[in-house]
């Protein structure tokens, strides 16, 4: 699976399992660690917790506000690491392309860049370290990534919380796929050159 070696995926699933046997504590240690350090995504846990949820508002409502919580003071500790330990360390841990990208999306965007990295599939870890990097005002950069956060974990809580019995049903027309998979190439080729427009230098 990737540049990574298979134990690396092998510790990586043990861990996911070892999380979700602890719950909402083990969904929060998942989402916080995440926006620091290793590459699963909340959704491992967030997806089937909000399934077994069972339209339950309040289960539904916690897993949102821990996924939501966890994840910005993850990615406050990415900001820390990344004013004390700069640049050199960022690209021994992460792709220099990222890093590079991600410089220029904090330079152009600001704090609508955190927004765009906490919402997006943009690797928001790499973002916090770039953002410490660039002394980005903490304040700002933790109320961005709550809205940003919040608004992703959010629109999962309500479609998969609330609606995923309908989705199912909806996706199982082949007409639905055929009209979702329009939709996902004309949003991702532009999306492709702006993210690859972030490699290009401020003229």
């Amino acid at each position: 699976m990737g540049l990574l070696p298979d134990f690396f995926w092998s510790a990586m699933n043990a861990f996911v399992d070892w999380a979700d046997g602890l719950g909402l504590i083990g969904l929060g240690i998942l989402s916080f660690t995440e926006a620091i350090i290793h590459p699963i995504p909340p959704e491992a846990l967030i997806l089937p917790m909000l399934i077994a949820a069972n339209g339950s508002w309040g289960m539904i409502l916690a897993i949102w506000f821990v996924a939501t919580i966890t994840s910005v003071a993850g990615a406050v500790v990415g900001h820390w690491l990344g004013q004390r330990l700069g640049l050199s360390v960022a690209e021994r841990l992460f792709a220099s392309h990222h890093v590079k990208r991600l410089q220029n999306l904090t330079r152009r965007y600001g704090e609508m860049g955190v927004f765009i990295a906490a919402l997006s599939p943009i690797p928001y870890k790499v973002f916090a370290w770039v953002a410490g990097m660039g002394e980005m005002d903490r304040r700002r950069f933790i109320q961005a990534g709550l809205l940003g956060r919040g608004l992703r974990f959010g629109i999962e809580a309500v479609a998969i919380g609330f609606w995923g019995a309908e989705l199912m049903d909806i996706l199982s027309d082949w007409k639905a796929w055929v009209l979702v998979s329009i939709l996902g190439v004309a949003l991702l080729i532009p999306s492709k050159r702006w993210w690859d427009g972030l490699l290009d230098e401020e003229e």
